[in-house]
């Protein structure tokens, strides 16, 4: 075991664009040794996710940003190496909101214990972790997807939005994901089973999103914002609902993004636009883990990860390809 604790920490609140690496400072501390009613972790991996952008600046949001100095924020997985906790042995295999770090105390609260013999340990902070969660919750709550309906997921490649998109296609609807190029439109087709992928880079979404919905939208699952969003509003059918998760378009944006130009189609098909985190749901995470891991054991729920290597240095870098589309699948650093 190493005699330290590598620890990513936010140094500075970014400026607009890109996350620099001179944002995070990478030190090594002392090992934390639980008090009483504590545990240990040993971290193995870390979700990267685009929240993180949020969470390191300062503008009101729905959690305090991360203090200047402090371990940055992130949800990990790892295994108890030592515990004063009654509820936590070593050995268990456990996820939560750990930090970008090597080892992890905690109290026991919002930590889940996991079954790797279900799933691999990465696949905690992937599909049947937090992404899993957003997706579960934000679809069938929010949603609300009928039997024939059709939904359409952005960013349909990633961790929420495939796993969104499979769950439609679960509750009988007619599930459309929108990805950026061709490889990320054959694996929503070929290996997810969707009814029709849309690829945003080749410059015909109007018409290629029309031709793949030709009753209309009644559901989309907003992951994206910009451009996307206002293609798709005219597109809804008569009080279609969108969840919105997220607005990646526009997190590294060096000027505020323009609103919506077709906002009017709110009003005209009596839209409902609401936006969502999974902590809403912190009392129901059991229930999303329970259907979650039952879909996934009957093959019914396909998960992929893109875990890099590189440990904690390389996080800032990996980090940034979130917001370039540069991972394929749930992007994870393994620790």
């Amino acid at each position: 075991m190493s005699n330290t604790n590598r620890q990513v920490k936010l140094a500075r609140r970014p400026a607009p664009g890109p996350l620099s690496r001179d944002v995070f400072s990478i030190e090594d501390g002392p090992i934390p040794e639980p008090g009483p009613g504590q545990f240990r972790v040993k971290i193995e991996y870390i979700s990267l996710d685009p929240a993180m952008r949020g969470w390191v600046s300062d503008g009101r949001s729905y959690v305090e940003p991360v203090a200047i100095g402090a371990v940055m924020r992130g949800y990990a997985a790892g295994h108890v190496e030592v515990s004063n906790h009654p509820d936590f042995k070593p050995g268990d295999a456990v996820q939560g909101l750990f930090g970008v770090q090597q080892y992890a105390v905690s109290d026991g609260k919002r930590v889940v214990k996991v079954d790797t013999n279900l799933a691999p340990l990465q696949r905690w902070v992937g599909g049947l972790g937090m992404p899993g969660w957003t997706a579960y919750f934000g679809l069938l709550e929010v949603g609300q997807p009928k039997p024939g309906e059709t939904v359409v997921v952005s960013a349909a490649a990633g961790a929420v939005g495939s796993v969104v998109a499979q769950i439609a296609k679960l509750k009988g609807c007619r599930a459309v994901g929108i990805a950026g190029g061709p490889e990320k439109c054959r694996y929503l087709l070929d290996e997810l089973g969707l009814d029709a992928a849309v690829d945003y880079k080749a410059g015909n979404l109007a018409a290629d999103l029309q031709a793949a919905c030709p009753q209309g939208i009644d559901v989309y699952f907003e992951n994206v914002g910009g451009e996307i969003l206002d293609t798709v509003l005219p597109l809804m059918n008569r009080f279609g609902r969108i969840p919105l998760c997220g607005l990646i378009s526009a997190y590294n944006a060096t000027t505020p993004p323009p609103g919506p130009r077709n906002l009017r189609s709110v009003l005209t098909q009596r839209l409902k636009i609401q936006g969502l985190i999974v902590f809403d749901w912190a009392d129901r995470i059991d229930e999303a883990i329970r259907d979650l891991g039952k879909w996934y054991s009957e093959g019914k729920l396909k998960i992929r990860e893109d875990v890099r290597e590189g440990g904690l240095d390389a996080f800032p870098d990996v980090l940034n390809l979130l917001y370039t589309g540069g991972n394929h699948g749930k992007l994870v650093l393994k620790v």
